[in-house]
């Protein structure tokens, strides 16, 4: 998926009504604001949500999809660093009561998310550098991204200002199992998510 950004018109929310009208143009692409700029991404190809479909299954095993917390795919979060600044992560663990931190826009406070993952596509610089900052700032505690570029999944935790103070990259072969503050325990197995978000085209 490619970033483009577009340029800021006038308006009360001129941020906001711009990605709404790019979202009314192109149906499925994913716009998001982060940085006081509009990132537009087209639909995801199939090893993306195949990385997606893998990784949710472990949270819901570990009972993450039921009674305190759910787990959701495409759920806004609001970016508390800019004023119209959100993001739409790919998969989260958010409290159960999310809709009662309902913000504006489709979008949540972060106070109610426990975990925000990106499976990463051609624009994996944005989910790397751009959100790990965005993330931060909004204090999520736990971010997760599945870099299939380099074959890598990143555990991030313990936001501080713009950065999580630990970073961890895993490679396959590895187990890595995610800490407590999900409320459970979810194990992951990098060698089989990286797996599923390969492409299978010959």
């Amino acid at each position: 998926m490619s970033a483009a950004a577009v340029e800021r018109p006038s308006g009360d929310r001129p941020l906001i009504a711009a990605a709404n009208r790019i979202m009314e143009r192109f149906p499925g692409y994913r716009v998001e604001i982060i940085g006081c700029q509009i990132l537009v991404s087209p639909p995801a190809d199939a090893p993306h949500a195949r990385a997606l479909t893998e990784l949710m299954r472990p949270f819901i095993v570990a009972g993450l999809a039921d009674g305190e917390t759910e787990v959701l795919q495409g759920i806004g979060l609001w970016l508390p660093a800019g004023g119209e600044d959100y993001a739409i992560p790919d998969l989260v663990v958010v409290d159960a009561d999310l809709e009662e931190h309902f913000v504006e826009n489709n979008c949540y406070d972060p106070v109610c998310f426990r975990l925000v993952l990106e499976v990463t596509s051609s624009n994996y610089g944005t989910d790397l550098r751009t959100k790990v900052a965005a993330y931060a700032e909004a204090k999520v505690p736990v971010y997760v991204i599945v870099d299939r570029k380099h074959q890598r999944l990143h555990v991030l935790t313990d936001p501080a200002g713009n950065k999580y103070e630990n970073h961890r990259p895993h490679a396959p072969g590895e187990t890595v199992t995610l800490p407590d503050s999900l409320g459970a325990m979810v194990t992951l197995d990098v060698a089989e998510i990286l797996e599923a978000g390969r492409s299978r085209r010959t």
